[in-house]
């Protein structure tokens, strides 16, 4: 008897009263495919209740995040359109549980991408943002104490994304050599550039296609891509965060 309504039982208890609940490995063994299956039916939920699929994250371009679960390969969260924000605004942090801060571009789709699209078909039908996700899982004590499958089960860590004006999506090469500069408070905090995704963020969107393929899924017309994290994650805590992207645009968000 598959035990994924069980898990996704506990994941819907945290969401709904909003308070953490303890990781799925405590109390059960599945494997990835498994996981993926109770995001996917998380998320039907949530669009049977009226929500809508705003795009996909990409988690776990890194070397270093890849380790914490134990993986090889990055993994993608769902991204509804209740959790997409605009950028110059405020957002409260009591909205969330325990939230990080990773800079990321994000890539608008213009056309439906092909299941097996190359990295010029990407750069052709998109259009690429300056943003800002914020990691949020309903773990206790989350990060960076995350499975595998405690990510992927709780909809891999999809809190909230903070989208900028989207410009023509550059070539391969000047998408590689994006630099970042983040800012806390009008402060510096963080440099990066776009090689930390992967090599480059067209790869993640590449490894995504793939992903998603074998779930029968597509990056369709009007979706939005958070592409993976200029730097290793953050703690989020009140005040102003801004992202500038070289030849890209920056955006910020204000937490309160």
């Amino acid at each position: 008897m598959s035990v994924i309504p069980e898990i996704l039982t506990h994941i819907e208890t945290a969401y709904r009263t909003r308070q953490p609940v303890s990781f799925i490995r405590e109390n059960y063994t599945i494997s990835e495919e498994e996981a993926y299956q109770v995001q996917h039916a998380f998320i039907k939920k949530r669009v049977q209740e009226g929500e809508a699929v705003a795009g996909y994250k990409i988690s776990m371009t890194s070397k270093e995040t890849q380790a914490i679960a134990d993986t090889n390969e990055p993994a993608y969260g769902t991204i509804l359109t209740s959790q997409a924000l605009q950028g110059d605004s405020e957002y409260a942090l009591s909205n969330l549980f325990s939230p990080l801060i990773e800079p990321e571009l994000m890539f608008f789709i213009n056309e439906d991408i092909s299941g097996d699209a190359d990295t010029q078909e990407i750069i052709e039908k998109s259009s690429v943002a300056p943003g800002i996700e914020i990691p949020d899982a309903r773990y206790i004590d989350w990060f960076p104490n995350f499975s595998l499958i405690d990510l992927l089960s709780d909809n891999t860590a999809t809190g909230r994304i903070v989208v900028g004006t989207p410009v023509p999506a550059p070539s391969l090469e000047k998408l590689e050599a994006i630099r970042l500069d983040l800012k806390f408070n009008g402060t510096t905090a963080h440099t990066g550039r776009a090689d930390a995704v992967l090599g480059n963020p067209v790869y993640a969107v590449i490894w995504l296609v793939k992903k998603l393929a074998e779930h029968n899924q597509y990056l369709q017309k009007g979706m939005v891509i958070s592409s993976g994290t200029f730097i290793s994650p953050f703690k989020a805590e009140a005040g102003e965060y801004l992202a500038s992207y070289s030849n890209i645009g920056s955006v910020n968000i204000t937490l309160v």
